[in-house]
């Protein structure tokens, strides 16, 4: 088919296969990343990988700070885009901007939806003990993870697998997803299945805390909680009360980097 209009949101590593992808099917006529953000321990300025990729490829990046103001749905609708590709952007899209694209915005979520919508789908993924997981491509709505789906790529867990290795892993199979599957949405060729909502599980957003080994559980499950926290938080525990010093050191969230709702 002919090569159609784009635009790319996404913000960490994961999404930069899917950003290749959609370079390499379409025109993509604009690239929103979250703002710059300080990190590491001199605080320096950092931008996402998605912004540091999409400069690489010569496309325009804009990276809006508030999107409630109508502005960025004016843009988003000025770029006669006919498909918006979501992937781990980090913030909420309201309705002005999801209708924005001709049709609309296409996310690729890393679970095999209904199962494990929210922010971390990978991390619990992997601390339940889940011995399959994948990516999907649906079709956004104003709900969290809740819109109609049209391909599902399923791979297996390791059982030695961190949450780590397993995210490369998903970002590069959801980088194929794209590169084979958005051309046939935008061509009329993909059926748009409701989610089974009863069926559906939750994968909430990570705090520190959520690293912390409960020894009541069964060995397996401890296992499994310690490659889900890898590498953050970080699975830890106490002595006498009080983490070792190291686990502080280790465990400390990294300064700048929010912890939203991965779309």
């Amino acid at each position: 088919m002919d090569r159609f209009r784009a635009i790319v949101f996404g913000s960490p590593a994961f999404a930069v296969p899917s950003l290749d992808a959609a370079h390499a099917v379409a025109d993509v006529v604009g690239v929103v990343c979250q703002p710059d953000k300080p990190a590491g321990r001199g605080l320096t300025l950092t931008a996402p990988a998605v912004k540091v990729r999409a400069l690489e490829l010569g496309l325009p990046v804009v990276q809006p700070v508030k999107l409630k103001t109508g502005e960025f749905a004016d843009w988003v609708r000025a770029q006669q885009a006919d498909v918006a590709l979501v992937v781990a952007y980090g913030r909420i899209l309201r309705r002005d901007v999801l209708d924005g694209p001709r049709l609309g915005c296409v996310n690729v979520h890393a679970s095999l939806l209904p199962k494990y919508r929210g922010a971390a789908p990978i991390t619990w993924a992997v601390v339940r003990g889940e011995i399959e997981t994948g990516v999907t491509l649906m079709k956004l709505d104003e709900g969290m993870d809740t819109g109609p789906t049209f391909a599902r790529l399923a791979t297996p867990i390791d059982p030695d697998e961190t949450a780590g290795a397993l995210g490369e892993r998903l970002a590069r199979l959801g980088g194929d997803a794209v590169r084979e599957w958005l051309p046939r949405y935008v061509a009329g060729g993909c059926v748009l299945d409701p989610q089974d909502s009863a069926a559906a599980t939750m994968a909430p957003m990570l705090a520190k805390d959520n690293g912390r080994i409960d020894w009541t559980r069964g060995a397996r499950q401890v296992h499994d909680h310690v490659r889900g926290m890898s590498p953050w938080p970080g699975a830890f525990t106490t002595a006498r009360g009080r983490p070792p010093p190291a686990t502080l050191r280790e465990n400390r969230p990294p300064r700048g980097r929010a912890r939203r709702p991965a779309r």
